[in-house]
């Protein structure tokens, strides 16, 4: 019986002991880090520990059936948290829920309408800022956790990344990430050391989450309310998780669908938002465990992040308690340094790298830095990196002139591509009083891409006009001359 496209992702291309083994082992060190992220978005967005657990429980088991990037984990994030923490504190919880729901549709129509192929159009110096910002801010979240505390988090801490750095050397049968966990939390309690814990920061829930509708009155004035916070959070939520999705594409060389992966994350949304979930996207810390740390490949090792985390919680809640959280800063410090594009910086590639690319870089990386919003710092590097793209493509529109022997006509021959920042200039590069009375403009070796080139040339002939000249356009191809067409006259050109 062949296995439903939705599903197959759950099965290894092959069913063998050792994948198996690295996606349970990889959605188990996975779990036992979401825990303390979980609670520290709760803080973030004003709401019950339990409430933030309960949110990447369903994100993380929904993605994993209706996602379009498999071995990505979503749940809930500090991107999400810090959109809908202001209509919590001024509205209440039952307002948030509903943001949640409500942004998870306008996820579903974002999805539906293609809005991942925009990835089409963020270029890789951005997706390296990307990776670099979001490498410091994940070392900077740790940073609180290493201030003002015992000197025993420090030792613990150096061993945790000892053990994380040489036990691969010695075996992968299982992640170094668990062994360290494992070992830390062994020693300080036999030991009896007292040190920052995973209770610390939150009791851990108890129970199951419940589905319920959100409370709040179903009328206009509450869809006024949180529809601006809902939508905020569909597109963070959608370029978080489609930044991440890209990137793991190319760590495993392996494409996925965006399109799905954006109605996945509405769908998981919503299924989160009815069981009183604060919402999420991809955690592309969490990812980077899973994929890069961990090896895990398929949809197994999400899901069973997701059950492991209810378990965890709800069974071994006391034992889980006693976690220390110096071996979860060395896990999360282990992924900055696998997750840093740190050749990106290296002398050699800068002396190579166009000023244009590195600054696209540098914009990305101050700007999530400084707002520590993944989101902002996309979009302004792309705004950067086309504002340096036109720049540097308009001064390749050239135009050149040769005069026939009797002075009868002069031939002006356009070359490049004609857009609104090259055709700007276009109309300045003519001798409109010195000329003959015929004037060939020749675009044979030239493109009209927009309306700013067809007034432009409008404004040309305009110009010619008023000195009792003619001006034949010539040499435009296909799209140029339909173009042209359509437009030329509809304008108001003057010159």
């Amino acid at each position: 019986m062949p296995i439903p496209a939705r599903l197959r992702g759950f099965r290894p291309s092959r069913l063998s002991p050792k994948v198996l083994r690295t996606e349970v082992l990889g959605g188990l060190v996975v779990a036992l880090a979401l825990i303390p992220e979980a609670i520290s978005f709760s803080i973030i967005a004003g709401v019950d520990p339990a409430i933030g657990l309960f949110a990447s429980f369903t994100m993380a088991v929904t993605i994993a059936v209706v996602g379009g990037r498999p071995a990505m984990i979503s749940a809930a994030t500090g991107a999400v948290a810090l959109v809908i923490a202001p209509l919590n504190r001024e509205h209440g919880f039952g307002y948030m829920v509903a943001a949640v729901i409500l942004a998870g549709a306008f996820q579903i129509v974002l999805g539906a309408l293609g809005v991942g192929k925009l990835l089409r159009f963020v270029p890789r110096s951005v997706m390296v800022g990307f990776v670099n910002s979001l490498a410091i801010l994940v070392f900077m979240a740790q940073v609180p956790e290493l201030r003002h505390v015992p000197w025993a988090v420090y030792p613990l801490l150096a061993a945790g990344l000892a053990l994380m750095v040489l036990l691969p050397r010695i075996t992968s049968a299982v992640p170094a990430p668990l062994v360290s966990i494992v070992i830390l939390t062994v020693i300080t309690v036999a030991a009896g050391i007292a040190v920052p814990t995973v209770g610390d920061k939150g009791a851990l829930p108890s129970s199951l989450p419940v589905p319920g509708l959100p409370d709040v009155p179903f009328t206009l004035g509450t869809l006024t309310t949180v529809a601006p916070y809902a939508f905020a959070m569909a597109l963070v939520g959608l370029m978080e998780s489609l930044m991440t999705a890209k990137l793991v594409d190319e760590i495993t060389d392996t494409r996925s669908s965006k399109t799905r992966e954006s109605v996945g994350q509405g769908i998981a949304n919503i299924v989160t938002g009815f069981f009183g979930g604060m919402g999420g996207c991809a955690m592309i810390g969490q990812t980077m465990i899973n994929v890069k740390v961990s090896g895990a490949r398929t949809r197994l090792s999400t899901f069973l992040a997701g059950v492991f985390l209810m378990v965890l919680c709800i069974v071994f809640g006391p034992v889980v308690s006693d976690i220390p959280m110096a071996a979860l800063v060395a896990v999360m410090i282990m992924v900055c340094f696998a997750t840093f594009d740190w050749h990106s910086l290296a002398p050699k590639t800068l002396k190579r790298m166009p000023a244009g690319e590195i600054t696209v870089m540098v914009v990305t990386v101050t700007c999530v830095v400084a707002t520590h919003n993944l989101a902002v710092g996309v979009v302004a590097g792309s705004v950067t990196a086309m504002v340096i793209f036109a720049k540097r493509v308009a001064r390749l529109a050239d135009v050149t002139a040769v005069t026939d022997p009797d002075g009868s006509q002069v031939v002006y021959a356009v070359s490049g591509q004609l857009f609104f920042a090259s055709s700007n200039e276009l109309v300045g590069r003519f001798d409109y009083a010195g000329d003959p009375g015929k004037v060939v403009i020749d675009l044979s070796a030239a493109h009209i891409w927009d309306a700013s080139s067809v007034a432009a040339l409008d404004a040309i002939e305009h110009r010619y006009a008023q000195r009792g000249k003619t001006v034949e356009i010539t040499g435009l191809n296909g799209p140029s001359a339909s173009l042209h067409k359509t437009l030329s006259g509809e304008l108001a050109a003057t010159g």
